[in-house]
């Protein structure tokens, strides 16, 4: 069976007769989730139906569903849940304690897609952000010390394993110096590797055990002072296979953002060509989806076996009690509350 290394979005929140057409020819690897196609937990469920029967075949199911600002279930139907920074604020406070605060709330969050039929997770995030970095990182961070967010972000990773559902690193070798906003613009980061290696990279050094990993559209002048970490086999190569030692399946961020030029059907063979394995398209606009496939290769070789090897990581969820853990994370969240 050919698979295409690439992740789609779709328009809304059925699968339209276009794009049953297009998933049927263009074989993606997997589909990212957002609120234009989240309205009920049964018409996600039939959405992710209709995705599997339009290929033949049942695929990876992403999201971003972090907590805070970047949280794309929420009321009626699914609880909200606090961002990052909570959970450094109680790391601080006790250690032990933020510590299974997030791998809790990790916890929950994966009971909440996996009856969903959702089994991949684009979480935690371990950007380590700086002094005058711009604020889309932010309260998503959970410290600024490269030890406390490698603890926590493994806490949060552990709690979505325990609960069936797949963590994805991000963003591989570090978004937290970046100035301005890759949704929209480039950001450009001139520090020496030295630094880098110390901070950006050394939390995602201890995290290089996890499945799944994202990459930053980042550039990082001293080491590759033309091209963006997504697009670099310098940095792919180097730095987040070499130095940091991610060996899990490497996904690029959205090739439609802002920070990459250029045609997105090249954006995505550059991406895949500098070592992604997999490219990410989120924004469901069917043109834009038909040039990452035509800009896609075949799922194949050590990319394949990368992709196969996360997802056979995926195990049935541990049993919990989630009505007693819901209020177990409640008191948790009150002493957080209390720590400020």
């Amino acid at each position: 069976m050919t698979i295409r290394a690439f992740i789609t979005g779709l328009s809304g929140l059925r699968v339209t007769p276009n794009e049953r057409s297009f998933l049927r020819k263009a074989r993606p690897w997997g589909l990212i989730l957002f609120e234009r196609n989240i309205e009920t937990p049964r018409q996600v469920s039939v959405l992710i139906d209709e995705f599997f029967d339009a290929l033949g075949y049942e695929a990876a199911v992403l999201i971003d569903q972090e907590g805070g600002r970047v949280q794309r279930l929420g009321p009626p139907y699914w609880r909200t849940y606090p961002s990052g920074a909570h959970y450094g604020w109680l790391f601080d406070r006790d250690p032990a304690l933020g510590l299974a605060a997030a791998r809790l709330g990790a916890r929950l969050i994966a009971a909440d897609l996996a009856i969903l039929g959702i089994n991949v997770n684009c979480l935690p995030v371990a950007d380590v952000p700086t002094s005058g970095a711009d604020p889309v990182i932010g309260d998503r961070a959970y410290g600024d010390s490269p030890d406390k967010v490698a603890q926590i972000a493994d806490a949060i990773a552990s709690g979505l394993i325990e609960g069936g559902v797949l963590p994805v690193l991000k963003h591989l070798p570090g978004h937290g110096r970046a100035a301005c906003d890759s949704h929209f613009d480039l950001p450009v980061v001139a520090a020496p590797r030295d630094a880098l290696e110390a901070t950006d990279f050394e939390a995602f050094r201890r995290l290089a055990h996890l499945p799944f990993g994202m990459t930053a559209h980042v550039m990082f002048t001293a080491i590759d002072p033309q091209w963006p970490a997504t697009l670099s086999p310098t940095i792919v190569n180097d730095v987040i296979r070499g130095s940091i030692g991610f060996s899990g399946a490497l996904m690029s961020d959205d090739v439609s953002m802002g920070a990459l030029t250029g045609r997105i059907a090249e954006r995505t063979r550059q991406a895949l060509a500098a070592g992604c394995d997999l490219a990410l398209h989120c924004n469901g606009d069917l043109t834009e989806m038909e040039e990452v496939a035509a800009g896609a290769c075949e799922l194949s070789g050590l990319a394949a076996k990368r992709a196969e090897r996360a997802l056979a990581t995926r195990r049935k969820a541990d049993p919990v009690d989630l009505a007693e853990a819901r209020i177990t994370f409640s008191r948790m969240m009150g002493a957080t509350a209390a720590a400020g």
